[in-house]
C-alpha cells in the first residue's frame, strides 16, 4: 500500500486546515487508516483513525471536538479536518494504514500501522 499525505501549511491559531491522504495499492474499504503527528524532538503521537468498512472513528483526547477524520471510499482518500488549531498542534502529520480492524475502545500506537506516508508539515502561529 502507498500513502501520500498533503494539505499542510501555515495557519493562524484558531484557524482550520484539511489534510488529505491518498491511498493506492489496496481497496479503500479495508482495514483502518490513521493520522499521527510528530513535533520536533518528540515521539510520534496518535491523532485519529477511521475504520474503513463502517466509518467508525477514534480520536486522541487532545483533538476531540476539534479534529474530524473522514474517508471517501470512491476516491480512496482519508481526510483530517482540523479546526480551532493551536500552536501546540504544530507538527509533521503522517497518515498510516493498518490491515486490521479494532474495537472502538482501542488505544492506538504507531506500531499498529505497518504502512506510512511521507508526512506533511502543519505550522500554527500564535
Amino acid at each position: 500500500v502507498q500513502l501520500q499525505a498533503f494539505g499542510g501549511g501555515l495557519v493562524q491559531a484558531g484557524g482550520s486546515l484539511r489534510l488529505s491522504c491518498a491511498v493506492s495499492g489496496r481497496t479503500a474499504n479495508s482495514g483502518t487508516m490513521g493520522w499521527f503527528l510528530q513535533a520536533p524532538g518528540k515521539e510520534r503521537q496518535f491523532v485519529a483513525a477511521v475504520r474503513m468498512y463502517d466509518g467508525s472513528t477514534y480520536y486522541a483526547d487532545t483533538v476531540k471536538g476539534r479534529f474530524t477524520i473522514s474517508r471517501d471510499r470512491a476516491k480512496n482518500t482519508v481526510y483530517l479536518h482540523m479546526s480551532s488549531l493551536k500552536p501546540e498542534d504544530t507538527a509533521v502529520y503522517y497518515c498510516a494504514a493498518s490491515p486490521r480492524y479494532y474495537v472502538l475502545s482501542y488505544r492506538f500506537t504507531r506500531g499498529d500501522f505497518p504502512s506510512w506516508g511521507q508526512g506533511t508539515q502543519v505550522t500554527v502561529s500564535s
